[in-house]
């Protein structure tokens, strides 16, 4: 009997807990705990890490998962590397449910960099209003640059100040839509978009506000993560695990 264990976070998370649910399918839906008050999914949740590799797997041998499905952030590489090296040693299969990176098309203005230092290293030169949309993690790498004010969209309040002098925050969870995205950039100021290529609907809204607004992005390349079995649609992901 199938007994799935959904790594999650993402939009495409969501809406496969959706579809385990709908199909009765005996499901567990993972949060690293980034998030201070997650979504809520209609399947039994767990939050926070699971101690490495050694420990992701004890979870799976414990908790008789039959399926794994990597559904996390694109930038979460850690975890994705400890979930293929954990399913591994524990002979459970794990499907990475991806989906495709974004690509600049006609009227885009992207400057693409391998990681967050690179995103640093573009900001030599005059004050800038700098939209991050980043996440909290990747903030304070910023503050070698305090000539310019950063406008931060963060999913919570975060409980210590961000480590920049100029800066303003904007809480907020996506989805998000084109309107709302450009007026947010218009209302700022905004002239330069930072962010990481995490591909999907939920955030891309940004990119084509840009486009609209002619304001540059520089766009940070996704991290190395180990090569799997890769599906991106729900159904193929709930044959997988039920047949």
């Amino acid at each position: 009997m199938t007994k799935l264990l959904i790594l999650g976070g993402t939009t495409e998370a969501s809406l496969l807990a959706r579809a385990v649910a709908d199909r009765g399918v005996d499901a567990v839906f993972s949060y690293a705990g980034r998030v201070a008050a997650p979504k809520t999914q209609p399947v039994p949740t767990r939050i926070g890490g699971f101690g490495g590799v050694v420990g992701f797997a004890n979870y799976i041998q414990q908790h008789n998962i039959t399926h794994v499905v990597d559904a996390t952030h694109p930038f979460a590489a850690q975890m994705s590397w400890n979930a293929y090296h954990g399913c591994e040693a524990a002979g459970v299969p794990l499907v990475a449910f991806s989906r495709p990176v974004w690509t600049a098309g006609d009227g885009d203005n992207w400057t693409h960099v391998a990681n967050i230092d690179g995103a640093v290293s573009t900001l030599r030169g005059p004050a800038r209003r700098v939209l991050l949309a980043l996440g909290k993690q990747s903030v304070s790498a910023f503050a070698s640059k305090p000539q310019h004010h950063y406008i931060l969209r963060l999913v919570d309040v975060p409980q210590i100040a961000p480590d920049l002098p100029s800066h303003s925050i904007v809480v907020s969870r996506g989805p998000f839509d084109v309107a709302g995205d450009r007026a947010l950039m218009q209302s700022h100021g905004v002239d330069l978009v930072i962010c990481k290529n995490s591909g999907g609907v939920g955030a891309e809204a940004k990119l084509f506000a840009a486009r609209e607004l002619g304001v540059p992005v520089v766009m940070i390349d996704r991290p190395e993560v180990p090569t799997r079995q890769e599906m991106s649609t729900i159904k193929s992901v709930l044959d997988w695990a039920t047949t």
